[in-house]
């Protein structure tokens, strides 16, 4: 009722300090830019998106995400397999098998580029926002509903006093 009142502009809604309500302005501000940043890094460092799916149900799960060739690593096989094809010894050959091995480690170096960002980048990340941040917003609703009944008792004594004055008039 208070809520809708102070909703309507009919009641009285206590205000918070001015330095709080900049802390929770900062800590809505963060969490805004912290999923954008989150979300865009899981789609540069996975931009297929039935692949993100894939991984995020793996992950609530708590099932291991199996491992994935990379573009590298799968361009590096074909050009190995084209070298044996023409034949290692042949010019082709020879070009083919030192492009792929040099594909094969650039694929794995990428690999390990993913592992590493989800490891030390998205995961501090995602705990900010499924702990710290969870708090945050279970404490605050804790207070707005404090403070909603704060200021329906100061309503209700505002009332009670408006009578007891109207009474004492009266008698």
């Amino acid at each position: 009722l208070q809520f809708t009142e102070e909703k309507l502009g009919q009641a009285e809604k206590t205000e918070l300090d001015a330095h709080f309500e900049n802390l929770l302005a900062r800590a809505d501000c963060t969490k805004n830019w912290t999923e954008k940043i989150l979300r865009q890094t899981e789609v540069l460092l996975q931009p297929n998106p039935s692949a993100r799916v894939e991984e995020f149900l793996y992950e609530k799960l708590d099932r291991k995400v199996p491992s994935r060739v990379t573009n590298g690593e799968l361009l590096a096989q074909y050009m190995t397999e084209a070298a044996n094809d023409f034949g290692p010894g042949t010019p082709y050959g020879k070009t083919l098998i030192k492009v792929g091995e040099t594909q094969r480690r650039l694929g794995a170096a990428e690999r390990d580029f993913i592992h590493s960002a989800s490891l030390n980048f998205l995961t501090p990340l995602r705990n900010f926002l499924e702990g710290d941040w969870r708090t945050i917003s279970k404490e605050r609703r804790i207070l707005q509903n404090r403070r909603l009944d704060l200021d329906a008792c100061k309503a209700r004594l505002k009332k009670a006093k408006a009578a007891e004055a109207k009474a004492a008039v009266i008698s």
